[in-house]
């Protein structure tokens, strides 16, 4: 039968605490800091095909995660809680030809929209279902990410809300009448295929208004939409 001495139980003893408190003090995660930095011009083409076509200007701006580059933004950032936001992501791609030096020639894009963890200092990517990165322009309420969607092959277009952790898009109505070719549109920016949505709180309700086809609201109730009626409108306004 081996016996082990007092004082080598004592070093285990103490060698298992100090142990335990190593271990606990790395659990502890240190806070991140998030921020932005200045905004700065750069020119975007909004890639049409057009020969003559000519640069738009856009501003954009890092985003910072402990003092690091993590991505570059454009346009404000949208608070869905305290400690979550989401923001447009843009990004330089290499517009160079197989043929030509090898100087790459950088190009400016827009992106989709990223998901920003404020406590873990975690950047994401979001899903948004047929979200055009060229022509697309996404209107934010609480979760909800109201836009106007373009079909795969360029020519359709939908009234799409989306909605932070969900594959399958809340809504996805095809917009009858509506053109994806900005020559026909009228009042529209020139990076977007139709005036951004616009939410009502109570009830919550999206409102979509194309050119070329009539204007639609839906009332969104959790992961329920509702097609609101001219009627159900002017009773609503009548309150």
């Amino acid at each position: 039968m081996i016996r082990i001495s007092r004082p080598l139980i004592r070093v285990a003893l103490l060698l298992i605490f100090v142990c335990g408190l190593t271990h606990s003090g790395f659990s502890v995660s240190k806070p991140h800091v998030i921020a932005f930095g200045k905004w700065v011009t750069v020119q975007w083409f909004p890639g049409t095909g057009a020969a003559d076509e000519k640069p738009l200007t856009l501003k954009v701006r890092p985003l910072l995660v402990d003092a690091r580059v993590k991505e570059f933004t454009l346009g404000p950032a949208h608070d869905v809680t305290d400690r979550l936001f989401v923001v447009r992501r843009a990004f330089r791609v290499n517009d160079s030809l197989p043929e030509e030096s090898s100087t790459p020639h950088w190009q400016w894009q827009r992106g989709g929209w990223l998901l920003v963890d404020r406590v873990t200092g975690r950047v994401s990517p979001i899903n948004l279902p047929e979200f055009d990165a060229s022509y697309s322009a996404a209107s934010w309420y609480r979760d909800y990410a109201a836009y106007c969607g373009v079909s795969d092959d360029g020519k359709k277009a939908y009234a799409v809300v989306a909605q932070i952790g969900r594959r399958k898009p809340v809504l996805k109505n095809l917009l009858e009448g509506g053109s994806v070719d900005r020559t026909e549109q009228k009042n529209v920016p020139a990076d977007s295929v139709c005036p951004t949505p616009t939410w009502q709180r109570t009830p919550v309700r999206v409102t979509f208004d194309p050119a070329g086809t009539a204007k639609q609201t839906f009332a969104i109730r959790g992961h329920i939409v509702d097609l609101v009626t001219e009627e159900e409108d002017d009773e609503e306004a009548e309150k």
